[in-house]
C-alpha cells in the first residue's frame, strides 16, 4: 500500500513551475465545481470600503413594539406601522436581509432568528419593488446544517429571496474616516454593495457581551477572527454599525434566550415575549431589547459606548413609540 501512494507523494514534493501550478489550480477549480461546490467570487480583501451608504428614511414613529400570536403577522404589522416597507425599498432595489443563523438550533430553541420573521421581510421586500434580496450570514457552526436546522433557508428561498453561503474570500477592507479597532477588518462584500440593509437579529443572552441585540449581529458580515472583536467590543460594535449602516433594524423578540446563549439548546431556557420590534434607530433598538430582557442598557458595552458618543438615542422614556397588540 505504501509503494501504491508513493507516486503521488513524489509528484507532489517535485518543484512546480508557475505554469505548472496556475494549470494545477484550475484543474483542481474545475473539479470543485463539477462536484457542485460553487465557484469562489473574484472579489478579495484589498479593496478598501469607507462604509455603505445609507438612505436615512424615516419611519412614522422612533420605534414600534409590536406583540402577538403569530410572528410572521407582527412583522407585516410592525413594519406597516412604520410606515411601510415601500418607505424603506424602491424599484429595482437589492436588499440584504441579515438574520442571526449562527447556531445549528431548531427555531424552538431561540438561537436564531424566527424564520416566519424573515419570510415577512422577504415577502414585504419584493411587493415594495425590490429586484433581489439576498438572506445569508457567516455562521459559526456547520453552515449546511444551521441553514436547514434553523427553518430560515426553506422560508427565505419560498419567498424568492437567495440565500447562500458566505464566501470569505470575496471581501473589502473597512476603511473609516475616524480612529477605529475595526478599522482594515474584511467585511463581506455583499452586506455594503446593496440598496437596502435591513438587520434582523433574535433577541438572546450572551455569556460574554451579555446580550446580542441588532449590533452585535453585525458580526455576521465580518470575516476574519471574530473572537478579537470581544475586546473592547462596545467601541467595535459601535464602529461595525456606523460602517454598515442599517437602514431598518427588525428585532425578533418572540422567542428569547434568557441564559446559556448564545447557543442555547435547553428549552427550559427559551422565554416567550411574542414581540417585534421596528427602528430606524439601531441604538433605540439595543436598549428597548436589553429592557424587555430585564437588562439594564448601559451594561451592555455597545449601548454604553454608543450614548457616550452620541450614536443614535438610549432615551426610550422621550421616544416615538407605538405599542400595538395584533
Amino acid at each position: 500500500m505504501d509503494n501504491e501512494r508513493a507516486p503521488m507523494g513524489s509528484a507532489l514534493n517535485r518543484k512546480m513551475s508557475r505554469k505548472g501550478f496556475l494549470k494545477f489550480a484550475l484543474t483542481a477549480l474545475a473539479l470543485l465545481q463539477a462536484a457542485g461546490i460553487p465557484k469562489r467570487a473574484e472579489g478579495s480583501s484589498k479593496e478598501v470600503y469607507n462604509g455603505r451608504p445609507k438612505r436615512s428614511a424615516k419611519g412614522d414613529h422612533d420605534i414600534v413594539i409590536a406583540k402577538g400570536e403569530d410572528p410572521y403577522n407582527l412583522t407585516m404589522k410592525a413594519v406597516a406601522s412604520m410606515g411601510g416597507m415601500e418607505r424603506f425599498v424602491g424599484k429595482g432595489d437589492i436588499v440584504v436581509v441579515k438574520p442571526n443563523i449562527g447556531w445549528d438550533r431548531s427555531p424552538e430553541q431561540a438561537g436564531n432568528t424566527n424564520p416566519h420573521v424573515i419570510a415577512a421581510l422577504v415577502a414585504m421586500s419584493f411587493n415594495a419593488g425590490a429586484k433581489k434580496v439576498k438572506v445569508f450570514d457567516l455562521t459559526c457552526n456547520d453552515p449546511r446544517r444551521c441553514y436547514a436546522n434553523s427553518g430560515i433557508e426553506k422560508a427565505a428561498r419560498e419567498k424568492g429571496a437567495e440565500i447562500f453561503f458566505t464566501d470569505e474570500w470575496d471581501t473589502v477592507k473597512a476603511k473609516f474616516r475616524y480612529d477605529s479597532p475595526m478599522n482594515g477588518w474584511p467585511v463581506l462584500r455583499d452586506a455594503l454593495e446593496c440598496d437596502v440593509f435591513i438587520n434582523v437579529p433574535v433577541v438572546k443572552h450572551h455569556g460574554l457581551a451579555g446580550l446580542t441585540l441588532s449590533m452585535k449581529n453585525l458580526m455576521g458580515v465580518c470575516a476574519g477572527n471574530r473572537g478579537l472583536i470581544h475586546q473592547d467590543i462596545g467601541a467595535k460594535l459601535v464602529d461595525l454599525t456606523d460602517f454598515v449602516n442599517p437602514d431598518l433594524t427588525i428585532m425578533d423578540a418572540y422567542r428569547v434566550l434568557v441564559r446559556n446563549g448564545p447557543t442555547g439548546g435547553d428549552l427550559k431556557d427559551v422565554e416567550y415575549p411574542k414581540t417585534v420590534v421596528a427602528a430606524t434607530d439601531p441604538t433605540l433598538a439595543d436598549t428597548y431589547a436589553s429592557i424587555l430582557m430585564k437588562v439594564d442598557p448601559l451594561s451592555i458595552p455597545n449601548i454604553r459606548i454608543a450614548k457616550e458618543r452620541g450614536f443614535g438615542s438610549t432615551d426610550i422614556e422621550n421616544a416615538d413609540k407605538l405599542f400595538i397588540n395584533v
